[in-house]
């Protein structure tokens, strides 16, 4: 079976706080860990009241101390708001922290607006060096070399693993040209997905991180103990998604019995087609829609995004999920 893996964006539902998101996130990694997934990835987002992942490095410490197995990681960090020297201390400073355990997932687009971004004091062009950066990055995780000044400490031949994520073909042929594997965000933006794993797997370039084309792929996967249980639950992201469309950001909502009476039709047909790689049922409702999803893509591992208003239902979701798949076996 494909390799599952968890992406948390860290939410803050409605009526709770920051810090009770990071304690969930931190309880839902153990869950995950024991339940066999392979990666526990966060991401960057900022001046969203619904998302406390926004300084992710920090986070990602936070998940790894109090875990022991599972890799956790960035999915992603937004490189155009960064330094890559400081991304390479902060990164190479995980590694040393929890080696053999941290990944690097990088991402072209500012996971913010653009006032937001004039507050990072970050350049709105600086996105068009996305490619030059993702290099410098990767030169400061390589082994020291004569006549190098600048160097990231600790990060020096440290070696952590880069990803490129994206929702578009230009990050599938960057992943390409570099050789790195390539994380599509078919969970919100699957519109590209068929065409950027193409365009990947034609023009991938073998390197010394990667011989030959990995790709992950986004899925919302909303499990329940019955099909009617889960689509329940499901209304918490339809909700969301609904939001997005009005931009009005919010903390996760409660789920609601009728979903047709929160949104009017051209926001349902929009919503869902962001939401079109999604498997909402039971356990064997969610099996048979990811095994289809797995062999429609080709994919070699898929990162589960779970929006659940109630974390209780949240962790039970990834646990039923697990159980569908026999994570926990060994291979």
């Amino acid at each position: 079976m494909t390799a599952l893996s968890v992406v948390d964006l860290a939410f803050v539902p409605s009526g709770a706080t920051p810090a009770d998101a990071l304690r969930n996130t931190l309880d839902l990694a153990r869950h995950a860990e024991r339940a066999g997934y392979t990666r526990y990835w966060l991401a960057e987002h900022h001046n969203m009241i619904g998302i406390a992942s926004a300084a992710t490095s920090i986070v990602i410490a936070h998940v790894a101390a109090g875990t022991s197995t599972i890799r956790v990681g960035a999915g992603g960090i937004m490189l155009p708001n960064h330094s890559p020297l400081v991304i390479a201390e902060q990164f190479g400073t995980l590694e040393s922290l929890f080696p053999g355990r941290i990944d690097l997932g990088l991402g072209r687009a500012p996971g913010t607006d653009q006032r937001t971004l004039r507050a990072l004091r970050r350049d709105p062009l600086s996105a068009e060096s996305f490619p030059q950066d993702v290099l410098e990055l990767q030169a400061y995780f390589a082994d020291l070399q004569p006549g190098q000044v600048v160097q990231a400490v600790p990060g020096t031949g440290l070696k952590v693993p880069l990803w490129i994520l994206g929702s578009s073909l230009y990050g599938a042929q960057l992943a390409a040209a570099l050789g790195l594997p390539y994380a599509f965000a078919s969970h919100f933006a699957p519109d590209d997905l068929m065409p950027a794993l193409a365009i990947y797997r034609e023009n991938f370039r073998a390197s010394a991180q990667l011989a030959k084309p990995y790709v992950m792929v986004g899925a919302n996967v909303i499990a329940g103990d019955t099909d009617a249980a889960a689509r329940r639950l499901f209304t918490s992201a339809q909700q969301a998604f609904t939001n997005l469309l009005r931009g009005a950001r919010g903390q996760m909502l409660p789920p609601i019995d009728d979903i047709e009476s929160y949104w009017a039709p051209h926001e349902k047909a929009q919503a869902m087609r962001m939401l079109a790689c999604s498997f909402v049922g039971s356990r064997a409702t969610v099996r048979e829609g990811l095994e289809r999803f797995v062999a429609d893509t080709g994919a070699d591992e898929v990162i589960v995004a779970s929006a659940i208003y109630d974390h209780a239902a949240r962790v039970k979701s990834y646990e039923f999920l697990a159980e569908a798949f026999e994570l926990a076996r060994p291979r």
